[in-house]
């Protein structure tokens, strides 16, 4: 039906997460009309993001530099760590300007359907820093899905004889919703409520 350039694009487009059939057609078109500045300022924007950015050795977030700028940030608490699963959580919880600590990416969550086990993930590295660090509480800021509730238990029963105070945030997240979705608000209510486990 389309030419084989415009179908190529259209699939491409359709590996993006949340794109189906009809919104990478949608793009498709879009990218078509646009003026070709706009489409080499997107391809440079990409290109660039591909080539420079990487994880930051001490936290695991997405960086330009490394360590990335909320390790650098010597106003942060240092006592207080934040576990998240992703990158893109640690940018929800930054929105919501409620928690000033550190952090630490765990790059996925338990999931042994998926088959994920504890050593897919960057638990080792969690261990490591609490040792070498002087962290008084870990704070799982986990989405409250299936996967999530298991990586939670495991981390408690993990952390909790190294002497650390291990909390979550409260439930004033939706169950089995993406923290990446909730609001600067929930969030911060989150944060406050949280408790120890």
């Amino acid at each position: 039906m389309y030419a084989a350039t415009l179908e190529k694009l259209i699939d491409e487009l359709k590996k993006l997460p949340g794109i189906g059939p009809k919104s990478a057609q949608r793009l498709a078109f879009y990218v078509l009309q646009s003026a070709p500045i706009d489409m080499q300022n997107l391809v440079q924007a990409i290109s660039a993001a591909k080539e420079n950015l990487k994880n930051c050795s001490k936290c695991f977030n997405i960086t330009d530099i490394d360590p990335c700028k909320v390790c650098n940030d010597e106003s942060r608490e240092t006592t207080v760590l934040c576990v998240v699963a992703e990158p893109k959580d640690l940018m929800a919880i930054e929105r919501s300007r409620e928690f000033r600590g550190h952090y630490h990416v765990l790059g996925g969550l338990i999931s042994p359907l998926d088959g994920l086990g504890p050593e897919a993930l960057r638990i080792k590295e969690l261990v490591q820093r609490l040792e070498a660090e002087k962290i008084d509480e870990v704070v799982l800021a986990i989405s409250p899905t299936v996967e999530g509730e298991a990586t939670n238990i495991y981390l408690t029963r993990l952390l909790r004889p190294l002497g650390v105070k291990v909390t979550r945030l409260a439930y004033g997240l939706p169950i089995g919703a993406d923290m990446d979705y909730a609001d600067e608000a929930t969030l911060a209510k989150a944060f406050q409520g949280r408790r120890e486990l």
